[in-house]
């Protein structure tokens, strides 16, 4: 019955979301939910950055995801004011990972969360490594898919707000499945 269900569906899970081509294993995803605006309500599933960057040392059970103008983040920011003590939500390209993660905690972000600029991505998590500079960067850094990113930051458009409202990090393990709500344009 009930369990054998819940049972093939953890063995579904397991082969699509850990298959060893996607190189990353079920602990080195993260998981954060948003809260406002209503209709991006998910959890969304993020990848920490591999050798640098800082660890969540708390759970924000309110805290504002701020996409960063520019969106790409590798230089000043036009509002700095309001990632201060916030998180960011920031787009790839145009310098690297760590550049981006550095410019967020200099403006006083508590984390940044790089979205990949292919807006179609929505399966394919990039590593996001430490660049030559010997440089390091203390806030955590997080990746996130590019059609995840794109949504979040139509929905804010589409209501002309300045950030959405996320829980993060989310423990996954304690939600019960049939309260799981994933983004419907993502296959878990």
């Amino acid at each position: 019955g009930a369990a054998m269900l819940l049972w093939l569906w953890l063995w579904i899970w397991l082969c699509v979301c850990c298959c060893p081509a996607r190189g990353l294993r079920i602990h080195e995803y993260l998981y954060f939910q948003v809260l406002s605006p209503g209709d991006i309500r998910y959890i969304f599933t993020a990848t920490p950055a591999k050798d640098f960057g800082g660890v969540f040392n708390t759970r924000y059970e309110q805290i504002h995801l701020v996409p960063a103008d520019p969106p790409e983040a590798c230089g000043e920011l036009n509002n700095g004011v309001f990632i201060q003590d916030q998180i960011a939500l920031v787009e790839r390209g145009g310098c690297s990972f760590l550049s981006k993660t550095r410019v967020i905690q200099e403006h006083g972000g508590r984390a940044v969360i790089i979205a990949d600029n292919a807006y179609d991505n929505d399966s394919f998590y990039i590593e996001m490594i430490q660049d030559s500079s010997r440089r390091t960067a203390d806030i955590p850094a997080l990746f996130l898919l590019g059609r995840d990113g794109y949504m979040i930051r139509r929905s804010l458009e589409q209501h002309g707000l300045p950030w959405a409202v996320i829980s993060i990090p989310v423990n996954i393990t304690s939600i019960p499945t049939y309260e799981m709500m994933q983004p419907p344009w993502t296959f878990w």
